[in-house]
């Protein structure tokens, strides 16, 4: 108990305050801070609710039933330009935000795949995704949002590339969440 207290120490007052302001806010009748329970977190709340217990179905299944050989076999070291082709391709067709996207890249990494292809999947997840590029295209049209592609694809290939190559001599490790 003392220990989860200690890892919260800096999170727990920052809730604290978040919870006495919009208690004050409706018994005040201060509309910005009930406006923002309303709209904001309540609807990032139930976003979470519904949302992320699906992936985490869909995570664990996916643990189960796809044997870490065949991620390794097409995502992991010696993949080379297929394994970053099907990384971009299934960051672009995931749904979710990004808080979906690390547990699945912690899991891909678990499984076998390459420091630079999940720097690729992220990068291209947080960037590329299709609900983005249609709202995106509604917006700023086709042309601007294929040539940001065009331009984006590359930089983050390159920048994948270049934090492989930094982290392959160090002895960095990635830990699995407490």
């Amino acid at each position: 108990m003392n220990r989860q207290l200690r890892k919260y120490k800096f999170d727990l007052p920052v809730i604290l305050i978040f919870a006495i302001f919009i208690g004050v806010s409706y018994i005040a009748d201060f509309s910005t801070g009930e406006e923002l329970f309303q709209t904001t977190f309540w609807r990032f709340m139930k976003e979470m609710l519904m949302i992320l217990p699906c992936i985490f179905i869909l995570i664990g299944l996916f643990d189960v039933w796809i044997p870490k050989e065949k991620i390794e076999k097409h995502v992991g070291k010696g993949s080379g330009m297929k394994g970053m082709g099907l990384m971009i391709l299934l960051a672009v067709i995931q749904p979710g935000s990004l808080y979906v996207a690390f547990p699945f890249a912690h899991l891909l990494w678990k499984k076998g795949t390459s420091l630079r292809n999940i720097f690729i999947y992220v990068g291209m997840f947080s960037a590329a995704k299709i609900p983005m590029l249609t709202f995106e295209i509604g917006f700023l049209g086709l042309k601007f949002s294929v040539l940001r592609l065009i331009l984006t694809i590359p930089v983050f290939i390159l920048i994948a590339l270049l934090l492989e190559r930094r982290l392959k001599n160090t002895s960095y490790q990635i830990t699995a969440p407490e």
